[in-house]
């Protein structure tokens, strides 16, 4: 491989002028087809085979008036304090919310009962034709500007409900992670030319692939979230594997070769690990597909397709834009010191030294940051996860005040049996007397009289272990026919399945990350410690979850509105992004001192040696990393804030404990027997070469004898 890739960036580096020309003609392309194809990105979560999803689907075709999958909306009403509400504004409201466009149905809330038993709160259930992703923006300002006459009179006007949901998109705050990158780089390198290459490298790639990815969403629903990760990753991953390529290219230079030369032999050497580590991330996040679930599924896709641009981008424009670049990489100094790095030459010797406390010392610290793991809660939160300053949340804690924090995420039963009115009576009566029930509505038949359907409001709020278990006892209770769905039930099997999903995921992608690792290391010891740090990691990564969402600790540092349970999305997709990103930092950081092993070292040198190589990159790419997932602390989507905290968490724990403090120690207690490979084993598998040790015999054994 070191030979392939060592010739393409000779010869990418010569045709710089058609490269560059080929990757803008693409990103024109992709970008017109964004504009021409891209359709509208989606809120709604769908799990094909969960009895929640059978239930919505069969009022799909048996009651379509019900609108089961239409969007809803809350107009809550409040009157003024000591005061109850009275009719004339709210039944004004009432009469405009009918006549907007798309609007199935308004209940009442004087007709319907929903006003609280103190007559100070009330609210319409707004019913749509259609699902929210069809809904535009002046919809949703239509749909607020029809309480004005409410608030007109006096009275506090809230509106929530999934209607109201914006599709996630990128803010400005979140362009403080490129910024930060861009400082890192020009720290690492002292050139403002070196520093720019990775940058714009990350620019043409992350465009290409979000361009794909929205003209994609003309042909197929594309959920809201996913092109904001396919960012989060593609911008992270594009910049760390061009930097790693041009950190490789400034040595070459500094050893002597020429530009074109240094360009093959960096993409020989930091470019075959740049394949490995990105096909290894691709694996992680296509093998989300294997859980079933829709949504998880086109997320991985397109985070992997964002992830395979941006090593196709490195291996291609990187030595194309060197060759533009040509010795100015350098800046101003053109030599490096004997000691270039000496902070890490010290740390490595300090874990070298004492590998078994260091080793000690990182587990447990990894260890008590994992203890809040324990108490983990799953869930799909909604409105309730919204700052306060937004109207959704608003009109969440005024239904809670009102009617109790069931209201905010009642059940929904569907019968479907020939005599389903009868059915429905018996049952609702029974359930009616069931603990943690707060109130229980009439059955609603459809015309053929062969489904029907009633709401059980629990007493307990959507999020609270005492809801799902009143589903469990709903469905073990219920007669044969009978489902529970709504939004609630939906999260509830969302959880359950994405639980029972994760165990065939790990052994999947972990089976085959180990199998590409013992390719590149040529040994059984090392990917089997990689596979135990990146368990550290997750555990590490998931208390720190676990304590500021869900717990509640320095919420306010973090932007994160209110506590409760983690998004049930977040283990699996964060399982699959981490660990491609932890394999990512093993093999920029151990390859390194494999190659320094190879080349004659003793483990104990070779470490150090590679160590000082590698952890000055390693460390501005997880600086870099953690920057731009951080920018994402600034969404207003409490998924993507989420996800960009526990992503920033997790590449700091991997690669500033597990990676550079953790690896080290293991490689220096375990010295040559790190290192080796059982015969057998090394005669059938295939020397990838990673490290370029037979690239750099090979080219040596070409060079002319001097005379």
């Amino acid at each position: 491989m070191a030979s392939y890739l060592y010739r393409l960036g000779k010869a990418a580096f010569r045709g710089r002028k058609f490269v560059l020309a080929l990757w803008l003609a693409v990103l024109f392309m992709a970008g017109v087809g964004a504009a021409a194809l891209s359709g509208p990105t989606s809120n709604t979560f769908s799990i094909p085979g969960t009895e929640a999803q059978r239930a919505l689907d069969l009022l799909k075709t048996k009651m379509p008036e019900a609108s089961a999958d239409g969007a809803t909306a809350r107009v809550v009403f409040q009157a003024p304090h000591g005061h109850k509400l009275t009719k004339e504004p709210v039944e004004k409201v009432v009469g405009e919310l009918r006549e907007l466009a798309h609007v199935a149905s308004v209940a009442d809330p004087f007709k319907a009962e929903l006003v609280s038993p103190d007559g100070s709160i009330a609210f319409a259930q707004v019913t749509y034709k259609v699902q929210g992703v069809e809904l535009e923006h002046a919809d949703r300002d239509a749909l607020v500007g029809a309480t004005k006459v409410a608030k007109d009179a006096g009275l506090t006007v809230e509106v929530g409900g999934d209607a109201m949901q914006e599709p996630a998109g990128v803010s400005a705050t979140e362009a403080i992670g490129v910024g930060v990158a861009a400082l890192v780089l020009v720290m690492t390198f002292g050139s403002l030319v070196a520093a720019g290459l990775p940058l714009l490298n990350a620019l043409i790639g992350v465009g290409i692939a979000l361009a794909a990815i929205m003209a994609a969403s003309g042909f197929t629903k594309i959920g809201s979230s996913t092109p904001i990760l396919a960012l989060m990753l593609g911008l992270a991953v594009s910049i760390d594997y061009a930097l790693f390529i041009v950190s490789r290219y400034r040595k070459e230079l500094l050893d002597g070769r020429e530009p074109e030369e240094a360009a093959g032999r960096a993409l020989g050497t930091a470019g075959s690990a740049v394949v490995f580590a990105g096909f290894t991330v691709i694996i992680a996040l296509a093998g989300l597909s294997v859980a079933g679930i829709p949504t998880l599924t086109e997320m991985g896709l397109a985070a992997s397709f964002a992830v395979t641009v941006a090593v196709l981008v490195a291996l291609t424009l990187g030595p194309a834009l060197l060759g533009f670049a040509g010795r100015r990489v350098l800046g101003k100094s053109t030599e490096e010191t004997a000691n270039p790095n000496p902070l890490s030459r010290r740390w490595a010797a300090a874990i070298t030294r004492r590998p078994l406390a260091a080793l000690l010392a990182a587990t447990a610290l990894l260890g008590v940051v994992a203890l809040p793991a324990l108490d983990l809660r799953l869930g799909i939160s909604g409105d309730e996860a919204l700052s306060t300053h937004r109207t959704e949340r608003r009109a969440y804690d005024l239904l809670e005040q009102g009617f109790g924090p069931g209201f905010n995420g009642p059940l929904l039963l569907v019968i479907d049996d020939p005599d389903a009115a009868a059915t429905a009576d018996g049952f609702a009566k029974k359930v009616s007397s069931f603990d943690g029930v707060a109130a229980v509505t009439s059955p609603t038949p459809n015309k053929s009289g062969d489904t029907a359907v009633f709401t059980v409001v629990p007493k307990s709020g959507p999020s609270e272990q005492a809801t799902t278990d009143l589903v469990e006892r709903l469905r073990d209770t219920a007669p044969n026919g009978t489902m529970v769905t709504g939004s609630t039930a939906v999260g509830i099997d969302v959880s359950a399945k994405l639980g029972s999903a994760l165990a065939p995921y790990l052994t999947l992608i972990v089976g085959l990350a180990l199998v590409l690792l013992v390719l590149v290391f040529r040994s059984i010891v090392v990917p089997l410690k990689a596979a135990l740090g990146f368990l550290l990691t997750m555990a590490a990564t998931f208390g720190a979850v676990v304590a500021v969402f869900q717990w509640g600790w320095l919420s306010d540092l973090f932007g994160v509105p209110v506590a409760g349970p983690i998004q049930s999305l977040t283990p699996i997709f964060l399982v699959g992004v981490v660990f491609g990103l932890a394999m990512d930092y093993q093999v920029f950081l151990v390859t390194p001192m494999r190659e320094e092993y190879v080349n004659g070292a003793s483990p104990k040198r070779a470490v150090e040696a590679g160590f000082q190589h590698g952890a000055r990159v390693v460390t501005a790419a997880a600086v870099i990393m953690i920057a731009v997932f951080a920018g994402f602390l600034f969404s207003h989507d409490p998924m993507i804030k989420l996800m960009g905290f526990a992503m920033a968490a997790g590449v700091f724990f991997d690669a500033f404990v597990v990676r550079m403090t953790i690896v080290p120690a293991v490689l220096a207690l375990l010295g040559r027997r790190a290192w080796s490979l059982p015969p057998w084993l090394d005669r059938i598998l295939p020397d990838m070469d990673v490290e370029g040790a037979k690239l750099d015999a090979d080219l040596d054994e070409r060079k002319p004898a001097h005379v």
